[in-house]
């Protein structure tokens, strides 16, 4: 495919704590006297997809003041709060064990329902427009429901699972690291992830070992790799949760809702 022709040729997310920070954030954007120019925007937080993603998009053409290369290719901007983000990286999460893409909104109809339901309850949270099909419940009602969806599907159990079932992260990932090679491995019984950390001068030899560890996964599905730049595993882990397989906030947020009702 021509790159001209792709919707977006890069992407950037900022991850926020409130809705009201997001807000601003977005107006800072809109009102930006920078050069790139806005193509497209989707509130999906004002109108939320039926799936329960929440987040707003800002698609910008590219244009240095000096002219460039990248001229006239598109960049998406992503702006979320840090709940909509813990919704989006558990969907991945599941996805990526039950081997569905239900990101896409493919696969088992019960895990789409639950995922839309969690994110109208979300959506209470934040006082923010309810996700489509749940806009009749009251708060209590959608928390209520959700409540027993949890339990009758035994989403703690499986999402628990899920996190213990990684290996725990080498203790070698060097603090002093600047990039870092995440691979993800499904085929085992144990499921791990391997962490392999470069530092700020070693950029070159972390790519090489990302395109043979790429080669090595093509057209394996239990396989995943990526190379990131952070500046620790644990600011890694807190922006990629679902690269560790981790739905820890997700559960704390179940927890959140079911304690609201008592």
């Amino acid at each position: 495919m021509n790159l001209a022709r792709m919707q977006d040729i890069g992407g950037l997310r900022a991850v926020v704590t409130t809705v009201n920070q997001l807000n601003k954030l977005h107006e800072n954007y809109k009102n930006s006297n920078f050069t790139h120019s806005l193509v497209s925007e989707h509130n999906y937080i004002d109108f939320p997809k039926i799936s329960g993603y929440r987040s707003i998009h800002l698609v910008y053409r590219y244009k240095h003041k000096n002219s460039s290369l990248y001229d006239g290719l598109q960049l998406e901007l992503q702006l979320r709060t840090k709940l909509q983000h813990v919704w989006a990286t558990t969907v991945e999460t599941v996805g990526t064990f039950i081997e569905h893409s239900l990101k896409s909104s493919e696969g088992p109809d019960e895990w789409l329902k639950f995922f839309a339901l969690v994110g109208s309850a979300f959506s209470h949270l934040e006082d923010s427009p309810q996700v489509p099909g749940f806009e009749s419940l009251s708060k209590k009602d959608t928390f209520l429901t959700l409540t027993n969806e949890v339990n009758r599907l035994g989403i703690r159990d499986k999402l628990s699972s899920y996190s213990s079932a990684v290996k725990a992260i080498p203790a070698e990932t060097s603090r002093s690291a600047a990039y870092y090679l995440i691979q993800l491995n499904l085929r085992e019984a144990q499921k791990s992830v391997s962490i392999t950390p470069f530092s700020r001068d070693q950029l070159e030899q972390a790519n090489i070992e990302y395109s043979k560890a790429e080669q090595h996964a093509e057209g394996k599905e239990e396989a995943q790799v990526v190379l990131v730049s952070a500046g620790s595993v644990e600011s890694l882990r807190r922006a990629y949760p679902n690269y560790f397989l981790d739905t820890h906030d997700f559960l704390k947020q179940l927890n959140r809702i079911q304690k609201s009702l008592r």
